[in-house]
């Protein structure tokens, strides 16, 4: 089965072509029976592939289709690399993106641009694929540039509503930025090597010494790369305004895949960043700011998709805090369940959206427990295990992250259980405003309220399992579950970086305290939001009333747009009107222009030979040959 694993990215492709060229002839049904189940075969064949790898028979498997470049020293194959890694990645791939699915053929069954959403899905799934499993950097940018374009093409999916092109201009171009650091990255380690395959590049790199300048220099451009993709400071913008895309589609490109791109592309590449540790100190910075601006962004928005995209912004930044320490386990392991919970609640939120008919803002919502308690419970269920309440799986996922963070650097972990108890408080107002109390909606809104169909309430109930069980791959020593599974399957491809590292070194009582103090702030701050917007009854200012500095500055978020605005776009528009006025009208323009009577007058000229007459023009080729052969002879 492991030689078939390139029918993995392709078999989506295939439903793309069909969807693509055909879409419009056939039944909307049909449309998603080959969107969905396309992706469905590709995870049964991820899943098979991922038991033969852990079987050990082997530790990784690549297969080269053809070559693809080969110029010189530098030779590329069009090959795809099977290990612990990219089975791990494709088993959250095709998982999730077949629940997403499944449940998009419910929620957007009603939109006349059906058959071209299940097309750009499922050339998304595509892409993403391509960038797991390629076997050298080029491989993985063409994934890496191929979701980028599937993001701009979704997120502006809607193409009637300007603000919605806006949004996907925005993450189109952001995205380029950091991709232009990829690049530049990729140009460094072709320098630096001479190939760009993993196996050689990762192989030859283990005989450079820690703090080398070309290894950080190279290491810093991709992380730049990883911080547009994974939406970190400064290049996160982009990502909350990505919700103008359909709610499946935050789920699937904004919560559990794409932007975990920067993740995977790091821990693939560990051993470079383990050995530039200025690079590790850089991540770990960015990262916990990110966690930390995010999460103070969120206690204060008031849309519903608003809230869960700075959630999954700041829970990004939790995973960057891990690779900076070298936790690369653990940052995988919270891409695993973070994926589970985090497309959880956009499609949770998806469901509170379809049953208020469009409406987003969360001040017109609540007590909708009563009329949806399968989107109520799933949701409730997502909001205990992102905000690491036990034994879900964000409690083992986050305090992983959380105890390798304090053995590395008490300030950051100290900062990071501030981030988690602003996640279990942000989320809660979310789900205690939408859920809990009574409705602030209209009566019209209130007399449509339902639960959603089965084809959307299914993949919340599978995701919401996932979120409970998730976690159990990788229990911790102290809870007895021995040398742990999940460091244990990717070791093979860690090693060079676990030799470096060592294992983690915190005594059980330590780690139990750990435990204690993050479980005891969530916990804490989940009351703290009951006691706010059930008890009290409180509710989020409405727009134009008097708000305090911070609550501005959080609502406003940070003004970063306005900063990005004044310092960056409008001198860039002033500069193109000035480099308009005087170098294209006044310079380039009349430079052509001044050629254009000389050129007329020659073509007034010349225009005199073509008389029309078959005796002129049959002189004139034979005086055209006796030149030819005058020229020749002398």
């Amino acid at each position: 089965m492991l030689k078939l694993i390139w029918l993995v990215p392709v078999l989506p492709l295939i439903g793309f072509l069909i969807n693509g060229l055909f879409g419009k002839k056939i039944s909307k049904s049909l449309v998603g029976i080959i969107g969905s189940g396309t992706v469905l075969l590709s995870f049964i064949i991820s899943v098979v592939c991922f038991f033969e790898l852990k079987s050990g028979a082997q530790k990784s498997f690549t297969v080269n289709l053809f070559d693809w470049i080969k110029v010189g020293a530098l030779d590329i194959p069009f090959a795809f690399l099977l290990d612990s890694l990219s089975s791990l990645m494709l088993l959250i791939i095709t998982g999730v993106g077949f629940l997403i699915h499944v449940y998009s053929t419910g929620y957007m069954h009603e939109d006349e641009g059906y058959y071209r959403y299940f097309a750009y899905l499922n050339l998304f799934m595509f892409s993403m694929l391509v960038l797991v499993l390629g076997a050298n950097y080029p491989m993985m940018f063409i994934g890496w540039e191929g979701v980028g374009l599937c993001s701009y093409l979704l997120i502006g999916f809607w193409y009637d509503n300007h603000n919605y092109n806006d949004a996907s201009k925005k993450a189109f171009i952001m995205n380029r930025i950091g991709d232009l650091g990829f690049l530049i990255g990729m140009f460094l380690l072709f320098d630096t090597f001479g190939s760009l395959s993993y196996d050689k590049v990762l192989n030859y790199a283990t005989n450079y010494s820690t703090g080398d300048t070309k290894l950080t220099i190279a290491t810093i451009c991709l992380f730049i790369g990883a911080t547009g993709k994974s939406a970190q400071l400064p290049l996160f913008t982009w990502l909350p305004d990505a919700m103008a895309g359909p709610t499946p589609v935050s789920a699937l490109i904004h919560a559990a895949t794409m932007v975990t791109a920067g993740i995977y592309m790091i821990v693939r590449s560990n051993i470079l960043f383990t050995l530039a540790p200025v690079t590790q100190t850089l991540i770990a910075s960015i990262g916990i700011l990110t966690a930390l601006i995010a999460a103070a962004i969120a206690i204060t928005q008031n849309d519903i998709k608003k809230v869960l995209a700075y959630s999954t912004v700041s829970q990004l930044g939790y995973m960057f805090v891990a690779l900076g320490v070298g936790a690369y386990t653990a940052a995988m392991f919270h891409v695993m369940t973070h994926a589970f919970f985090k497309a959880l609640m956009f499609l949770g939120s998806g469901s509170v959206i379809h049953a208020m008919g469009g409406e987003q803002d969360i001040r017109k919502m609540g007590g909708l427990a009563k009329k949806m308690p399968i989107t109520s419970k799933t949701f409730f269920i997502g909001c205990l295990a992102i905000s690491g309440i036990a034994p879900l799986s964000g409690f083992f996922s986050k305090d992983e992250i959380l105890a390798h963070v304090f053995a590395h650097q008490s300030m950051i972990w100290f900062l990071g259980v501030v981030g988690a108890a602003l996640t279990a408080f942000y989320m809660f107002r979310l789900y205690f405003l939408t859920f809990s109390g009574s409705f602030r909606g209209t009566h019209e809104q209130e007399h449509h309220l339902h639960e959603s169909p089965v084809s959307m309430t299914l993949p919340l109930v599978v995701l919401a399992i996932l979120s409970v069980i998730g976690g159990f791959v990788n229990i911790p020593k102290i809870f007895g579950g021995g040398f742990l599974a999940l460091e244990h399957f990717l070791e093979p491809v860690l090693e060079s970086s676990l030799l470096k590292l060592g294992i983690l070194d915190l005594s059980h009582s330590t780690e139990i305290i750990i435990m204690i103090i993050s479980f005891s702030v969530a916990l804490s701050s989940i009351l703290f939001a009951r006691l706010l917007y059930v008890q009290k009854n409180m509710l989020p200012q409405a727009d134009g009333e008097q708000k305090s500095f911070m609550y501005s500055l959080s609502q406003n978020k940070f003004y970063f747009d306005e900063i990005y605005t004044k310092l960056i776009i409008d001198p860039l528009h002033s500069l193109s009107k000035i480099l308009y006025k005087f170098i294209e009208v006044s310079g380039i323009d009349k430079l052509v222009n001044s050629f254009s009577p000389a050129i007329q007058g020659i073509g007034n000229v010349v225009r005199l030979i073509q008389t029309g007459e078959t005796g002129f023009y049959i002189y004139a080729m034979v005086v055209g040959i006796i030149a030819i052969f005058i020229i020749n002879f002398f």
